[in-house]
């Protein structure tokens, strides 16, 4: 069963925003800071593979996710709720 994006708020950093999610996806923070750090995670490495994501932060019901800078959220939000979705 997947996770359902209950919202995405933005953070003081205009490059990172928060996926608030529907119930705990970690009891404790998983913080990726490229994606060869993620390959052993499944939920981080499908998000990696997104163009322009360079950090990815796991922690109880939301995932922070960091985009390089002048790449648009339009591309990303997407497939990052997509990826939660099918989480199981």
């Amino acid at each position: 069963m997947g996770f359902q994006v209950k919202s995405i708020q933005p953070t003081p950093n205009p490059n990172a925003a928060k996926f608030v999610l529907d119930r705990e996806i970690s009891s404790h923070p998983v913080s990726f800071l490229n994606a060869a750090q993620a390959q052993d995670h499944p939920v981080a490495k499908q998000i990696f593979d997104i163009e322009g994501v360079v950090s990815v932060l796991i922690l109880s019901d939301f995932v922070t996710i960091n985009k390089v800078s002048g790449q648009k959220w339009e591309g990303i939000t997407g497939k990052v709720e997509e990826i939660l979705k099918k989480c199981t």
